[in-house]
């Protein structure tokens, strides 16, 4: 463990305990990936380092004076509102975590306010400069070479489902359904869900699994749907990589990754009618506080193009 471990070598043995304690439960109960573990555990040892200069070597002992005292010096330090703003959400899930398990006898983090952050929208592609990605891959994919074969299946997946680059990365060849037009998506905490795909991105997946997947597949392949030029399966910056490259030949479109076309796939639905709810499912949102950001996004565009075209705006 990063950073939250180093500290484990230099906290108090009752802190050091809780912190290793806190990852196991991270890992096993809440399912986190590994990054979002590390990530959570070296906020929880900043805050208990701080603790300890504050003079509590307890659990306990980190109340709401320490939690405020921490997120103030990491303010003087000059970081960013959002920093902050993430470093109190650790902050809360760790108090909240300690008092479940009976190492503090309240939750301090209840009563820690989160410093504002004016949310950013997400960037989004209009439809049209969708549709010229997606017709930009098919040209590439169109002399039958295997990457090109992959490469226009991933975009259409990623557009036509709005799924995360680590969820695509994942996939196994029997998760798709081609009777149903059905893809088994395994989301964050292992969560399970079932999105439809549209014609194009089933065609694509198929041709992709008959004509290229058996070109590079290799001892190391298993059961992955995306494989690499190696037969492993694809990861993620080489999935970045293909979403830059491609979109870098749409003129005027700006450079967004994987992440942007889950963003634009969200917007699209909630401008085609799509509801809120539905496209909570679709994306895995944990709440529906999280998909109505996209609403925002389509009122600013809507906003924009008035702006652009009514002769009194």
């Amino acid at each position: 463990m990063p950073h939250g471990a180093d500290a484990t070598a230099t906290l108090p043995d009752e802190l050091a305990e809780a912190l290793v304690g806190y990852a196991r439960y991270l890992r096993s109960e809440r399912g986190l990936a590994a990054s979002s573990v590390r990530a959570y555990v070296a906020d929880a040892g900043s805050l208990l380092e701080h603790a300890v200069r504050m003079g509590r070597a307890a659990v306990a002992g980190v109340d709401l004076a320490v939690l405020r005292s921490w997120l103030a010096r990491l303010t003087s330090t000059g970081q960013a509102r959002t920093s902050v703003a993430r470093r109190a959400a650790a902050g809360r899930a760790f108090t909240a975590w300690a008092h479940r398990t009976g190492l503090a006898p309240v939750d301090a983090g209840v009563r820690l306010a989160s410093p504002r952050t004016g949310r950013p929208l997400p960037g989004v592609l209009r439809q049209d400069e969708a549709g010229s990605l997606l017709a930009v891959a098919a040209l590439a994919a169109d002399d039958g070479e295997p990457l090109g074969l992959r490469d226009l299946a991933m975009l259409e997946v990623l557009y036509a489902s709005g799924i995360r680059v680590a969820e695509l990365c994942g996939l196994d060849v029997d998760d798709l359904d081609r009777d149903r037009d059905l893809l088994r998506v395994l989301g964050k905490g292992s969560k399970e869900r079932t999105v439809p795909l549209g014609r194009p991105a089933v065609r694509a997946v198929a041709d992709w699994l008959a004509e290229g997947r058996p070109r590079l597949l290799t001892d190391s392949s298993g059961a992955a749907m995306f494989v690499g030029a190696r037969g492993r399966r694809v990861d993620q910056r080489a999935v970045r990589r293909v979403v830059h490259d491609v979109l870098s030949h749409v003129p005027g479109a700006p450079q967004l990754g994987p992440h942007g076309l889950r963003h634009s796939a969200a917007t699209h639905l909630l401008e085609g009618g799509a509801d809120l709810r539905s496209v909570q499912e679709l994306l895995g949102h944990a709440t529906l506080a999280t998909t109505q950001i996209y609403t925002h996004v389509s009122v600013e565009r809507l906003k924009a193009t008035y702006d652009q075209a009514h002769p009194r705006a």
